[in-house]
């Protein structure tokens, strides 16, 4: 069994304090010259308790990619919270999930971090369990911006209202959605503007509805400067389905069925509906200034 530094949490939003964990993994990791890991679930478990739907920041897909490229751990234990995993005690997770199965050494959490049945672990118990088993263990103590503790609430939160900018600041990170690129109503295309449709997942939160500026990646290593509606399309549809539509600046060329990156950089308004496609057209036009003018300065 291959010795690893190991990272608990859930990690929605990979945010600042999740950043603080694994800074410190990857760190220790470094020292002891062994691989630096997360473990985390592959559904919130509260989910699993309560039988309701939990809407998260990042699909699983997402916390793995964000973990890896924004800190470079590339092992990400992404473990199925069932009724097995939900009837674990802590001890035997601790034991039998983390040093047997996967070769713990060192583990590092946070302050508030839960675990096992009923969550009866705490981070104090895990220190000592820690000391008992020989293992390190680091405690990581709550990150604060400009006097608030940053976690994955607080950032719903911003971005159930479309703060995007000041999501970012607990991010440490644009917010993001990456999904595979479906096809819509074309109507885009009509009107000379094409853009590229992403479906959210039932679960996933999409900043509140309205226009953004954003960034868009693409598997070939491209980016492209984008303008993002969030919402229904009112002007095109009656459907009250949420989809995430983007027009790329100096974009030519089809997308459909390739996975790509959108990324939140300001938001320029609510969702409107308009009485023609040619002011739609109109606005997405201004809009898409407002986008290069942003890139200019950011």
């Amino acid at each position: 069994m291959e010795a690893k530094v190991i990272a608990l949490g859930f990690f929605d939003g990979v945010h600042l304090g999740h950043g603080a964990l694994l800074r410190r993994a990857a760190e220790v990791a470094r020292e002891k010259g062994i691989k630096a890991a997360v473990f985390t679930f592959d559904r919130p478990p509260k989910e699993v308790v309560t039988g309701k739907t939990v809407h998260l920041i990042n699909s699983a897909e997402e916390r793995r990619e964000l973990v890896r490229r924004l800190y470079g751990i590339e092992e990400v234990i992404l473990a199925p919270f069932d009724e097995q995993m939900m009837h674990c005690t802590w001890d035997s997770f601790v034991t039998e999930l983390l040093v047997k199965e996967n070769g713990a050494v060192h583990l590092v959490a946070g302050h508030d971090h839960r675990f096992g049945y009923k969550n009866a672990g705490t981070p104090e118990l895990l220190k000592e369990k820690c000391a008992e088993l020989g293992l390190g263990c680091d405690i990581i103590p709550a990150v604060e911006v400009e006097g608030i503790t940053v976690s994955s609430t607080h950032i719903r939160a911003l971005l159930e209202a479309g703060e995007v900018e000041k999501a970012a600041e607990f991010l440490g990170h644009r917010h993001c959605l990456t999904q595979t690129v479906q096809h819509g109503y074309r109507v885009g295309r009509t009107i000379g503007i094409p853009t590229v449709n992403l479906i959210p997942p039932h679960n996933i939160l999409t900043p509140a509805r309205g226009v953004y500026i954003t960034r868009v990646y693409l598997p070939d290593g491209r980016d492209f400067a984008g303008v993002t509606n969030v919402g229904t399309r009112p002007t095109v549809s009656d459907s009250d389905a949420v989809s995430v539509e983007t027009f790329l600046l100096d974009f030519d060329g089809d997308l459909y069925d390739q996975t790509i990156r959108v990324e939140f950089c300001r938001r320029i308004r609510g969702e409107k509906k308009f009485d023609s496609l040619e002011m739609l057209r109109d606005e997405i036009r201004r809009n898409a200034q407002e986008a290069q003018e942003y890139f200019r300065h950011n």
